[in-house]
């Protein structure tokens, strides 16, 4: 069960109008924080961010699972299937399968979660799209960033541009 503060800030998330995978990125921040306190450990970063994604789905985020050709069928069903839970309603987690993935999971490492990991993870993912899609998810971060963060998240870019030009 994801913790009422996530949920929270998921919501509020939801209220100032941001994207669904941002409402489900808070989820994914708990895992990781659950993976750095010890709780339970994950066997790779892509796993922690399908556990934080699949919370989500449950918790009713209107996040739509992969579309085919995406990702592979077992991986789309268990989306579907998530995302489903959480449109009708709050049904009861199962004990004993919450048991279980809970004690394999104490098993994994924790290596998952570090900064490390996770750089090379965004990484990876950010080669996978064209600089006109990240150009374009940009455009539409800033678009929901206040007044106040987005002229902060301009001098930022001035700075780095600053440096480069060096």
């Amino acid at each position: 069960m994801p913790e009422k503060k996530t949920i929270e800030r998921a919501k509020q998330a939801k209220r100032q109008g941001k994207a669904p995978t941002t409402q489900a990125g808070e989820f994914v921040r708990e895992e990781m924080h659950h993976i750095r306190a010890g709780k339970h450990g994950a066997r790779s970063t892509k796993q922690a961010i399908a556990i934080g994604l699949s919370k989500a789905r449950r918790a009713g985020v209107d996040l739509p699972p992969p579309k085919k050709g995406k990702t592979s069928e077992k991986t789309r069903r268990s989306a579907e299937r998530a995302y489903e839970a959480g449109q009708k309603g709050n049904a009861q987690p199962s004990r004993i399968r919450s048991r279980a993935t809970e004690k394999a999971l104490k098993r994994e490492g924790r290596a998952a979660a570090s900064s490390k990991a996770l750089s090379e993870q965004a990484h990876s993912a950010a080669s996978q799209r064209t600089p006109g899609e990240r150009s374009a998810a940009a455009r539409k971060a800033a678009q929901t960033k206040g007044p106040k963060d987005r002229s902060t998240a301009a001098r930022k870019a001035a700075r780095t541009r600053k440096k480069s030009e060096k």
